[in-house]
């Protein structure tokens, strides 16, 4: 039997080398971020995997590696060989490791760039010798010389590469005094883009995204020398359904988003990890907020769900949840037809009592696939209980080869593992319908949608003898509600979706909800344990931990297990 992989003897698929002085174990190959084909893995993975920081500027770990910005270099050594081709030892038995010099000086260190240098077995890297100190000053001051001195007024300070770089590689002062090179500034690229010409360094981060990620040779350097500047395709915007990527993958001021420039400050917002709820596809995002307001969606990488991306759409559908005609309020039908305002507690008294009060079977559920996990279990649990009809409606779309899904449900397949919905969403509504107008259904709850829209006619509702409505947002349906309960939009509360690649995933609460309206599992844990006749956790911890106990989809997971990334579903 051969011997266990070591550092000194790693397996086969691996190599060791030295990264200042610290042994590293790496793969001898990584994908390729766009083909997915095996390439070997560079001196920056190395860097990376022995937790040493190597400022760079143009590589991205999810962009094929160009290499133009040389802000990565440093030095290197390689094991000496002998005439025999045959590594030279020290006297203690260690390969003698000769420092690459240049073939016409040999006093000065040869450098490479760490992004697009593969890796040698027994390599040792040196990335802060004097050397590569002033290396890195060097490369900092030519990026500087053309470079305007507009931090105070740019939305990139404060997440700039090019300030944090300066002030950790650079040189204290510029010995600049000729006059910078002006470029286009304010360039209206696209719909959603602003570019600034001026601030751009040329690092093609833009470009290869957009051509290699999204397929849309959109965007290009024209000119040469100093005078190089970055532009759209001539007399074409810059209008695909991921231009805000290039936002966040832009190191400095150059791409800037119209919908948050010169909103916000970024050191003022508070950040939440939460998923984006515009389709099946559960993009990570993280949402930032100040003062209970939301000001932009940023991507959060997930491997398993959406890299390090997330569409146009998704990333501006957030300015719904502060219109100001949000449902706010608890209300009661009147005799008069309009709503009493009511509280909380006597309101879901009433409402449990009314729905113990319909005979087994004379109650319809219409649950959203927009709902949390919790909320369709506490729905399904008060299904079970009263022999309730349920159902989800569905919702069909557009799609791409990238992030966009077809079913603009973030949580259908949640829906469908609970037992809300059968395979097909929607395909209860006909009986529902049928029901009420026989008049064997006499009650239904809906939560979430507009069901006028969808086949149960304003003439049908005003026949229930009960119609539970919780929303966020008024519409047909609420203005019939006997009952009309304020939810919460997916950043005003804490719950899990389950996206159309059966990945769990949880999101917390970023910004309180207006009024007196709660999130959903809250009130529906009072609500239905009323009817049931049994307590149901006060906690989401402990409901989802339930839910995970009594759903055979969801047994083994626990929600402190879930993490920032979420669990992939049998």
């Amino acid at each position: 039997m051969s011997a266990p992989p070591s550092k000194s003897n790693p397996a086969p698929d691996t190599l060791t080398v030295v990264v200042d002085g610290k042994p590293v174990t790496v793969p001898r190959t990584t994908p390729d971020p766009v083909s997915g084909r095996p390439l070997p893995t560079t001196m920056i993975q190395a860097c990376e995997a022995a937790g040493v920081v190597v400022p760079h500027y143009c590589y991205h770990p999810k962009l094929p590696v160009a290499g133009n910005c040389r802000m990565c270099l440093v030095e290197f050594g390689l094991p000496a060989l002998g005439p025999d081709r045959q590594p030279i030892l020290n006297p203690d038995g260690t390969p003698k490791i000769v420092l690459q010099t240049l073939p016409y000086d040999p006093g000065v260190p040869r450098a490479a760039i760490a992004c697009a240098t593969p890796l040698s077995p027994g390599m040792e890297i040196y990335t802060n010798t004097p050397s590569v100190r002033k290396t890195r000053e060097a490369v900092l001051e030519s990026l500087l010389i053309n470079h305007p001195l507009d931090c105070p007024i740019c939305d990139q300070a404060g997440e700039c590469k090019l300030q944090e770089y300066s002030v950790e590689y650079g040189q204290s002062e510029s010995r600049f005094a000729e006059t910078k090179v002006h470029k286009p500034k304010q360039v209206d690229l696209g719909p959603r883009i602003m570019l600034d010409d001026e601030r751009c360094i040329l690092c093609s981060r833009c470009i290869r995204f957009t051509r290699d990620i999204v397929g849309d040779d959109a965007l290009g350097i024209v000119s040469r020398g100093s005078h190089s500047t970055l532009t759209a395709y001539p007399g074409r915007p810059f209008d695909n359904n991921y231009t805000l990527n290039t936002v966040d993958l832009c190191p400095v001021g150059a791409l800037t988003s119209k919908d948050f420039r010169f909103q916000m400050r970024v050191w003022f917002l508070k950040e939440t990890n939460n998923l984006c709820p515009s389709c099946g596809t559960g993009c990570n995002l993280v949402i930032g907020s100040r003062e209970n307001r939301i000001y932009r969606y940023e991507p959060r990488q997930n491997d398993a769900v959406n890299s390090c991306w997330m569409c146009d759409f998704g990333r501006l559908n957030y300015k719904w949840i502060q219109r100001p005609d949000r449902l706010a309020e608890v209300g009661r039908r009147n005799a008069d037809g309009g709503f009493d305002a009511s509280s909380w507690t006597p309101a879901l008294r009433e409402v449990a009592d009314k729905i113990k009060g319909l005979p087994a079977g004379a109650l319809a559920i219409v649950a959203s696939a927009r709902q949390t996990n919790e909320e369709l279990f506490l729905l399904q649990r008060l299904a079970q209980h009263r022999q309730a009809l349920t159902d989800s409606i569905p919702r069909l779309g557009d799609a791409d080869h990238l992030l966009v899904n077809a079913d603009k449900n973030p949580n259908s397949t949640g829906s469908r593992l609970i037992g809300i919905a059968g395979p097909d969403l929607g395909t209860r509504l006909p009986t529902m319908a049928t029901g009420i107008a026989e008049g064997r259904i006499k009650g239904l709850i809906v939560f979430g949608e507009d069901v006028v829209r969808h086949g149960l006619t304003e003439e049908l509702l005003q026949r229930l003898e009960l119609l539970v409505v919780s929303d966020v947002l008024p519409n047909a349906t609420t203005a019939l509600a006997h009952y009309l309960l304020p939810g919460c939009a997916h950043a005003e509360k804490r719950g899990s979706f389950v996206n159309v690649k059966r990945q769990l995933q949880r999101f917390n609460q970023a910004v309180a909800p207006p009024g007196n309206a709660r999130p959903e599992w809250e009130f529906l844990v009072e609500c239905v344990g009323r009817v049931l006749g049994e307590p149901l956790p006060a906690t989401l911890e402990g409901l989802f931990n339930q839910m995970a106990k009594e759903v055979p989809a969801f047994q083994g997971q626990t929600w402190a297990g879930l993490g920032d990334l979420g669990k992939k579903l049998g």
